[in-house]
């Protein structure tokens, strides 16, 4: 049974694991969100509908396994949203997309041959497809300093020399230091956050083949190959063993709830499972749990000022947002990347999936993600039944 109030502890490290998860990758949210055609309105409630859904995630998984199942909203996925570009029926066919990769997470976490078809997808193409999504993101910090280098270059500075400090304090200190930007440069005399605490906006979804195909598909695919498949093997490697199938249909029925609020996917988290699992959260393994609910418990409240989070972000200067998710991103691209380009085996598919998913490429409704995974995953069936060279 577990203790009746959470250990001092895992409160204070359940509280810095909130801090970094939420403030780390808002903007990336956000501009996903927007990138598929959301208003400011339908933005800040995307953003408030997966702060509290993976909030309450976070909560329930962990307290159910007393392990410390930590939860986030997938990053990679709101990158691949920002590239995506619009559907036919706007953010309401986002929204029929969002609900589509939530629906085969589920069906992932209870029907074992789709969950083994996801993880069968070559890892190095997957890897290869986000770091093509990656690209035109963390090219953005660049363009955006030879613009307007005065606006930009103290957000980029603080992100590099926090970086040498801690990796973890270098993104929410970017944050911070384009918040000040904010404060400077913007007329906040025009600032207008509405009520204090955010409203949800439902969003009836309009489902479409390009909704489903060109947003869904991919969504499912990136956000399983890198959060919902390395957070199990995080946790596993702190000797935490919850069982996989349960936990990934957990995450994609928070998915479902929170998608016509506009929230694209919940998912398992990686790097904050980590700091939840190891001996930082607490000495006795039995109670780090607690640091996962806890934490769980912070993104709700910050879920509920999305509204003048999202608010206050939208005042500021052309790019300044936008170089902050590409500098957020750098580590996951490289990281992307290098995973994708190792192995020899399945270099050559996962170049051709990496380029043709950069190069943006939308044909007969479909983003260049699913043209990408799609020739990459051709040339490696050719080549793994000696159709091709090597």
């Amino acid at each position: 049974m577990p203790t009746a109030l959470p250990p001092f502890q895992t409160v204070s490290t359940g509280f810095v694991v909130a801090m970094v998860g939420f403030f780390s990758s808002f903007p990336i949210l956000l501009q996903g969100i927007q990138g598929v055609g959301a208003d400011p309105a339908q933005s800040a409630s995307g953003l408030m509908a997966a702060a509290v859904a993976m909030g309450l995630a976070g909560i329930v998984l962990s307290l159910w396994t007393r392990a410390p199942v930590s939860v986030a909203w997938s990053t990679p996925g709101a990158a691949l949203l920002a590239v995506t570009g619009t559907v036919e029926a706007g953010f309401a066919g986002a929204v029929a997309g969002f609900l589509t990769a939530g629906a085969l997470t589920v069906l992932a976490g209870l029907w074992k041959p789709l969950g083994r078809l996801a993880s069968a997808i070559p890892t190095p193409l997957a890897h290869a497809m986000l770091a093509g999504v990656l690209l035109p993101i963390c090219i953005a910090p660049v363009v955006a300093l030879a613009e307007t280098p005065l606006v930009i270059a103290p957000t980029i500075l603080t992100w590099f020399l926090l970086g040498r400090v801690s990796r973890l304090l270098a993104v929410p200190g970017a944050v911070v230091m384009a918040a000040i930007t904010i404060a400077v440069t913007a007329d906040l005399s025009a600032w207008a956050p509405g009520a204090l605490l955010q409203a949800p906006r439902f969003v009836m979804p309009e489902f479409s083949l390009p909704a489903v195909i060109g947003i869904g598909v991919p969504l499912f695919i990136v956000t399983m190959a890198t959060q919902n498949i390395p957070g199990i093997a995080v946790m596993r490697s702190f000797d935490f063993t919850p069982p996989p199938g349960p936990l990934f249909a957990s995450v994609g029925g928070f998915s479902i709830l929170s998608a016509p609020f506009g929230a694209p996917a919940t998912c398992l988290a990686a790097i904050t499972a980590a700091m939840c699992s190891n001996e930082e959260s607490h000495p006795d393994r039995g109670k780090r749990y607690w640091s996962a609910v806890m934490a769980g418990v912070f993104y709700c409240i910050l879920g509920l000022f999305a509204g003048v989070i999202t608010s206050f972000a939208g005042l500021a200067p052309p790019m300044l947002t936008a170089a902050v998710a590409g500098v957020a991103l750098l580590g996951v691209f490289a990281g992307s990347a290098t995973a994708a380009l190792e192995a020899e085996r399945t270099r050559e598919a996962a170049a051709i999936t990496f380029v043709i998913t950069a190069s943006g490429v939308t044909a007969f409704g479909l983003g260049g993600a699913v043209w990408g995974l799609l020739a990459g995953g051709i040339v490696q069936v050719l080549r793994e039944t000696g159709w091709t060279r090597g």
